[in-house]
């Protein structure tokens, strides 16, 4: 992983679990991002499922160089941690004008783990305009557990987004979040290259946090989105607190008293 560490803020991380994904904006070097379409029409090659970083990804390959970017790398180990295992790798490519879209989904299967996530890398090579179909995400979806394409019946879920972004754009995403690849209606073939990373270490105040106690951090983690329903929405910000806690090594963090309350199991004491 990268000499040069670029560590993500408490605000971000906190941004990162209220919505389940951080976007880097056209961060890749524009000759890594024209070198990317010959690596992807030559295939890459196979990785084992848990291989470490340096073993999946050789010194100077294209991958390697990609996730060692100072920026990439930093908010990486803010995530998962320093040496990550890549779960699998794989070239998503939609030919134009091809008629259909992905169902929306979370991936691999349903995971309970209230305790530790892994990350997705989704990388954009080249520019992502709207009519070629980009990445659908719904914002702060990720905690809400479901089993891969049980979401599949929705088509549109309100505050949803619709990837549009300049060339060199990496997204990463909570496992959990509910997305899908939208069908592509421009004459350009699109790709998005995805790298799953699962942490070795436990993902306990990773980042930079000279800033844990801003008060941006609770504010991040008390947004709402638009497809929360009134009550049950306010389970998604209650599992934002438990995952919190775990995150920043603080068992008694709150937001309206609401995870105190209903953990609240006072000892029972022998009378005389």
């Amino acid at each position: 992983m990268p000499t040069t560490r670029q560590l993500l803020s408490s605000a971000q991380v906190a941004r990162f679990v209220a919505q389940g994904f951080l976007r880097l904006d056209g961060i890749v070097p524009r000759e890594l991002n024209e070198e990317a379409f010959g690596v992807f029409a030559a295939g890459l090659p196979p990785v084992p499922y848990g291989t470490a970083v340096p073993k999946a990804f050789p010194e100077g390959s294209f991958a390697r160089r990609l996730v060692e970017l100072p920026s990439v790398a930093g908010a990486l180990e803010s995530l998962v941690g320093p040496d990550p295992t890549v779960d699998h790798h794989f070239v998503h490519t939609r030919e134009p004008h091809e008629g259909s879209a992905q169902p929306l989904h979370a991936d691999a299967l349903i995971d309970l783990r209230t305790d530790a996530f892994d990350v997705q890398l989704m990388y954009y090579p080249q520019e992502v305009t709207a009519d070629m179909g980009g990445t659908l995400i719904v914002p702060g979806s990720h905690l809400r557990r479901i089993n891969e394409s049980d979401t599949g019946r929705y088509q549109n879920l309100r505050g949803q987004t619709r990837l549009t972004c300049p060339a060199g754009t990496v997204l990463l995403l909570h496992h959990g979040i509910w997305h899908g690849g939208r069908r592509n209606d421009s004459d350009t073939v699109r790709h998005m290259y995805k790298i799953r990373f699962n942490p070795t270490v436990p993902q306990v105040r990773l980042w930079d946090t000279t800033d844990l106690q801003d008060p941006a951090v609770r504010e991040e983690l008390g947004r709402t989105f638009p497809w929360y329903e009134p009550a049950t929405g306010r389970l998604e910000i209650h599992n934002r607190i438990r995952l919190w806690r775990v995150l920043s090594g603080d068992p008694d963090f709150d937001i309206e008293y609401w995870a105190t309350r209903i953990s609240n199991r006072p000892a029972q004491r022998s009378h005389a």
